[in-house]
């Protein structure tokens, strides 16, 4: 897969079956619009599937908010990768593309991508004001030659599936109910560091740490049931996600791991955490005695998951 970042020269040469979206998340309703794409490709030899979206959410140039992601960069790319597109294109979103008409913004795109296919929702809209959407797209079909679909939104429990709707969840902390609209396991990725050891060296809980990046949306400060993937093998295990309320000092936000049955040195590699189930919420302990206490229940919490809960395959 070619990922195309901080530009809008872009040419890809060949034809295209394209989708356009923000994809936050790579949900449920993502993956019907990625399914289009994969059926035309089937259809039509030698047509490459490409999906343009921004480097960041629309809406936070637009209303000028910090916005925080379902899923980083990197991590996105991953996701794309993982579902076989051919091309990424990561259109910055300057004020110049903010403020480009409708017509203009889909020649640009037509003709730079050679787009023969394009599948989207029927929540789309584009150009400036978000005068654009899907009417405008079939509007325009025959002047540029190419065949526009529009894919009805999947719903869950009356509502549809969008980034949104995940975001809710997480932020509730209903992890299992947003991996069932994402339709796999909410995760976040990073690169382990040295900690003060106390998991280790003063509780004899060995654990990993994570920093995730600042807009990386987190669910609430808690421990959570947990999987973590490293070189391709996973880990059961509990995860803590906040700022260790018992452990003095400032203590970042970080998301912190105890592996069941992991003992090696992790420090600098890379790895995946999943959420599977939120068990508590994050709190301050009288003494580190009490703390550790608790994380061994937690454990024994979590081994028990493992073994009796044949569900949490789904996730993965």
């Amino acid at each position: 897969m070619e990922y195309i970042r901080q530009s809008m020269t872009f040419e890809i040469s060949g034809p295209t079956a394209l989708s356009l979206g923000k994809f936050d998340g790579l949900h449920r309703g993502h993956e019907l619009l990625i399914g289009y794409l994969a059926r035309k490709k089937r259809e039509e030899d030698g047509l490459k599937s490409v999906i343009f979206t921004f480097d960041i959410p629309p809406r936070e140039r637009v209303k000028d908010i910090q916005a925080q992601v379902l899923t980083t960069g990197p991590e996105k790319e991953r996701l794309f990768a993982g579902a076989g597109i051919d091309y990424v294109i990561e259109c910055p979103f300057t004020r110049q593309v903010m403020c480009m008409e409708p017509e203009e913004f889909i020649h640009k795109i037509v003709t730079s991508c050679h787009v023969r296919y394009m599948a989207v929702g029927t929540d789309f809209r584009f150009g400036y004001k978000r005068r654009g959407d899907y009417r405008m797209l079939k509007e325009l079909a025959t002047q540029y030659g190419y065949e526009v679909e529009v894919v009805d939104k999947i719903q869950d429990d009356g509502r549809d599936i969008s980034s949104t709707y995940v975001r809710e969840e997480i932020i509730k902390g209903n992890i299992e109910k947003a991996n069932g609209l994402l339709g796999y396991a909410f995760f976040v990725e990073g690169t382990v560091l040295h900690g003060r050891k106390m998991g280790k060296e003063v509780l004899g809980i060995p654990t990993i740490n994570l920093i995730p990046p600042e807009d990386k949306l987190l669910p609430p400060f808690g421990v959570y049931i947990t999987e973590t993937e490293w070189k391709g093998k996973r880990y059961q295990g509990i995860t803590n996600v906040g700022c260790k309320p018992t452990v003095e000092g400032d203590n970042p936000v970080g998301v912190e791991t105890h592996l069941f049955g992991m003992s090696g040195n992790l420090y600098g590699e890379k790895v995946r955490v999943s959420f599977l189930r939120h068990v508590r919420e994050e709190q301050r302990f009288p003494s580190l005695g009490t703390l550790k206490e608790q994380m061994q229940r937690d454990i024994a919490y979590g081994k028990a998951y493992f073994m009796h809960s044949p569900m949490q395959e789904a996730c993965r």
